[in-house]
């Protein structure tokens, strides 16, 4: 079997992990028809790799060891060695094939993982954020605000679910309304511009907040995403105009990505900061920028936005596939290993 071709199954246990800068989180999935099950989380800085965590955190849950390992990792994929961006991990899949005695190892972008979770979605996994329907069998996307702004798109094609990431969160963002243009000279530049994810992040908001406060002509120094967020539920004037800005801001480009992809099937926001700004994405703001996309108002209207509200998205967007392989088509050129003892593909 060669390194491009999609499975159509799984050797279960199947182990899924979505590894960030900070934790790595695992979970198992039995079998086909089997819920996901939690294992656990543990900081990547407790252990000298994903080997040794994988026995720490998994191994104690389960009777039988996972025969294939699908892992998330925030950024590329390239080659048999693959650091993490934030923290002081190298996966190597041969190494955890040797390691661990799995069959298979498959390592997917981070926001890949998100997008695979998005078809199986019900009920409390999401918060709708105002008006629209979702219409079956139809383009989704997923943008997340955290440490940067990851997106990704979900494409419905020839019967079959394809995930798209990409680096959507550097399109830029420039001004729009009157007080964008009064705003936006005030903001520092990065690299003599402003993508969405200089603004649109847990490390772009502060840069958000400074440009407030010097256009807001007040003294302030918040240098972390949570004294904003702190900041405002104390009704502070700066911290507020700053996360109704950032609301604002982030309904124009949700709404960009769903006029590119003709996203019917809904936008969907994930990402740590999203849960801490829930009442400005709630207010008219963050709805109102989204479907002010002349002269589409009225296909934007009846495009649904969602707060995702499912803990672990990651984890479960690898278990949906996990347990339906063939429902997907996912990229494995270069991002999949199996044993030397199951194929010679390795």
């Amino acid at each position: 079997m060669s390194f491009s071709e999609n499975p159509k199954a799984f050797a279960y246990p199947v182990l899924v992990a979505d590894i960030g800068g900070t934790n790595a989180r695992f979970a198992l999935v039995d079998h086909k028809n089997a819920p996901t099950r939690m294992c656990g989380k543990s900081a990547t800085a407790d252990h000298s790799d994903i080997s040794s965590a994988i026995r720490d955190v998994v191994y104690p849950e389960t009777d039988v060891k996972p025969r294939t390992a699908i892992i998330a990792v925030a950024g590329p994929v390239t080659g048999n060695v693959i650091p993490l961006t934030n923290a002081e991990w190298v996966i190597e899949p041969l190494k955890m094939i040797a390691d661990l005695g799995v069959e298979e190892v498959i390592v997917l972008n981070d926001f890949e993982a998100q997008a695979l979770a998005l078809p199986g979605y019900r009920g409390e996994d999401i918060e709708q954020i105002g008006t629209g329907a979702i219409r079956a069998e139809s383009a989704k996307f997923v943008l997340g605000p955290g440490t940067g702004l990851g997106a990704a798109a979900m494409i419905y094609a020839s019967d079959t679910w394809i995930p798209v990431p990409g680096e959507g969160g550097h399109v830029e963002l420039g001004p729009v309304t009157a007080e964008d243009f009064e705003i936006w000279p005030h903001i520092d530049r990065f690299g003599g511009r402003l993508g969405a994810e200089q603004l649109l992040s847990g490390t772009g908001l502060p840069r958000l907040a400074k440009g407030v406060t010097r256009w807001m002509k007040a003294e302030r120094n918040f240098e972390t995403p949570a004294s904003i967020t702190m900041a405002a539920e104390d009704n502070d004037p700066v911290a507020v105009r700053t996360l109704e800005v950032f609301a604002r801001c982030l309904g124009r480009v949700a709404g960009d990505f769903a006029l590119t992809v003709l996203a019917r099937g809904g936008v969907y926001l994930t990402g740590g900061v999203t849960p801490r700004i829930t009442r400005f994405l709630t207010d008219s703001g963050f709805r109102a920028a989204f479907e002010a996309k002349a002269p589409h108002e009225d296909l934007m209207s009846k495009i649904p936005t969602f707060i995702v509200r499912h803990p672990d998205p990651a984890l479960e967007g690898l278990a949906s596939y996990a347990r339906s392989p063939e429902a997907f088509a996912v990229d494995m050129k270069g991002r999949r290993w199996i044993a030397p003892a199951t194929s010679d593909a390795v």
